[in-house]
C-alpha cells in the first residue's frame, strides 16, 4: 500500500486551506459590498461640492444598487453575519445622512434661491436616524440585543429618500424633472421619515415595556 509523500500531503493541505479561505471570502462578500458603499460616500460628497452632479449621481446610483445587491446575496445564499447586521444599516444611514447634509449646504444651481435640498427635510432625516440609533443603543444596554428586521414603512422611507436624492442630482445636472415633482417627492420623503421615526419609537417603547432589565 503506497503512502502519500510529504510533498503530496502539503499540497493537499494547501488546497484545503485555499478552498476554505475562498469560502470565507465569498461568504463575507455582502460585508465587502457594505464597506464599498461606505467608501463611496467621500467621492459622492466631493463631486457634489465641486458641482459635478452627473458623476455624483452615477456614484450615488452605484451605492444604491450595492444596497440591494448585498441584501440579495445575504438572503439568497444565507451569507448573513453579525458584522453584516451592523454594517448594512450603518452604511445606509451614513450615505443618506451625509449626502442630505451636504446637499442642504449647497445652493440650487439654477439660481432660483434656496438650497439643493431643503433644511426642514434634512433635519427630519438626521433626527430620525439619531433617534433610532439612540433608541437601539439604549435598548441594547438596558435590555439586551435587539432583534428585528426593517419594517415596511422603513423600506418605503429609504426608497423615497434614495429616489428624491437621485432626482435632485438629476435636476441639478439636466434641469429635469421639474421643481414641482421634486417638491412633491420632498413632502413624501418627509412624511415617511416622520412616520417611520414614530413607528420605531413606539416599537422600542413597547418592547422595552415588556422586557425585564438586563442584569448588571
Amino acid at each position: 500500500m503506497s503512502r502519500a509523500t510529504p510533498a503530496a500531503c502539503f499540497i493537499a493541505i494547501s488546497r484545503k486551506a485555499e478552498a476554505r479561505y475562498q469560502c470565507v471570502l465569498v461568504r463575507h462578500l455582502p460585508n465587502l459590498i457594505c464597506l464599498l458603499r461606505i467608501l463611496l460616500i467621500w467621492p459622492i460628497v466631493a463631486a457634489l461640492h465641486a458641482g459635478a452632479f452627473m458623476p455624483a449621481l452615477a456614484l450615488f446610483i452605484l451605492a444604491a444598487v450595492s444596497d440591494g445587491l448585498d441584501g440579495y446575496l445575504a438572503k439568497r445564499f444565507n451569507w448573513t453575519s453579525e458584522l453584516g447586521k451592523f454594517l448594512d444599516p450603518l452604511a445606509d444611514k451614513l450615505l443618506l445622512v451625509i449626502v442630505f447634509v451636504e446637499a442642504a449646504w449647497l445652493p440650487r444651481p439654477d439660481g432660483g434661491g434656496g438650497e439643493l435640498v431643503p433644511w426642514w427635510l434634512t433635519a427630519a432625516v438626521v433626527a430620525r436616524d439619531v433617534l433610532i440609533a439612540l433608541g437601539a443603543l439604549t435598548y441594547r444596554l438596558w435590555f439586551g440585543p435587539l432583534h428585528g428586521r426593517p419594517t415596511l414603512i422603513s423600506k418605503i422611507n429609504t426608497g423615497a429618500q434614495l429616489l428624491y436624492v437621485m432626482l435632485v442630482m438629476l435636476n441639478a445636472a439636466l434641469e429635469v424633472p421639474p421643481r414641482e415633482v421634486l417638491d412633491a417627492l420632498a413632502l413624501i420623503a418627509f412624511v415617511t421619515t416622520v412616520i417611520s421615526g414614530i413607528h420605531y419609537t413606539l416599537t422600542f417603547t413597547r418592547r422595552a415595556w415588556t422586557q425585564p432589565l438586563r442584569a448588571a
